[in-house]
């Protein structure tokens, strides 16, 4: 059964879609940019068969009734705490896994709020701190040029309306993929509210970027990805205090829930079976 929920923070109300049994455990599902919650459509389902009860958020800035329109509303710090609401709503914990930005939100999650989880997958981003520490130390500060891009005004968003699904299939999105997460940014403020997230990027706190993940981990990265080197893939580990698993999906692009979701699911329910409620 898929049903659709809101749940509020804050003044913001954000869009989850929960699927599968009601009593298995539940699976939060962060999509990142530029995409929703139906970035994870064709993996939902994989976990639903095998038990578990899949809840999608729409994040901020996504999600029409969530989009506040200072950059500083959407530091860090405020995408764990929707994180955090949306956990809180349901009760007890959940296993996360997050997808590009997505990832960053749930590495948030396992440095500061542990309690709150299972267990962490990170698909695709390595840990901030590796990230920012492969910035500086390898071609990965190429690699990502359209952040400094985004700090700009407006132009982001212009570009974007014309060139977002030829940029997604560049990168190894399909066409219809493309078409389908470009049509997904509906009303003016849509596309302002996702760049927003690396408009933030400023306001992190160099002090906490490397705070240590202490929650179980795994870690999902495909070596066909055109913007994550593999320097900050290789340095994550440093930064997680508990159980740590890095897999590489060989030939893989990016977009590795839409692009190898049967994959992503084989390494996704050993893990969730070894560190949820009642391992097995």
């Amino acid at each position: 059964m898929v049903q659709a929920t809101q749940i509020t923070r804050d003044g913001l109300a954000f869009n989850v879609t929960e699927s599968g049994p009601v009593d298995g455990e539940p699976v939060l599902l962060l999509h990142g940019f530029p995409q929703h919650a139906d970035s994870w459509d064709a993996l939902v389902p994989l976990l639903n068969d095998a038990g578990y009860r899949t809840l999608a958020m729409t994040q901020r800035g996504y999600s029409p009734g969530a989009r506040p329109k200072s950059r500083r509303a959407y530091r860090i710090s405020e995408l764990v705490a929707d994180a955090v609401a949306v956990i809180d709503h349901y009760g007890g914990k959940v296993h996360v896994v997050g997808h590009d930005w997505g990832s960053a939100v749930a590495w948030g999650l396992g440095a500061n709020n542990p309690e709150k989880l299972y267990s962490l997958t990170a698909v695709s981003v390595p840990h901030p701190g590796a990230f920012l520490r492969a910035m500086v130390t390898s071609v990965q500060g190429l690699k990502s040029w359209y952040m400094y891009f985004f700090q700009l005004p407006f132009l982001p968003e212009f570009v974007l309306r014309r060139l977002m699904v030829t940029g997604l299939v560049r990168s190894g999105q399909t066409d219809e993929r493309a078409r389908r997460d470009a049509a997904a940014f509906t009303g003016t403020d849509a596309l302002t509210g996702a760049v927003n997230w690396y408009r933030a990027m400023p306001f992190l706190d160099p002090r906490h970027a490397g705070d240590p993940v202490r929650t179980p981990t795994l870690f999902i990265w495909s070596d066909n990805d055109t913007f994550v080197h593999p320097t900050g893939v290789q340095g994550c580990a440093k930064y997680v205090d508990a159980p740590y698993q890095l897999e590489t999906l060989h030939g893989v692009s990016h977009w590795i829930p839409d692009e190898a979701p049967a994959e992503t699911a084989a390494l996704l329910l050993p893990h969730f079976a070894s560190f949820g409620p009642v391992s097995r």
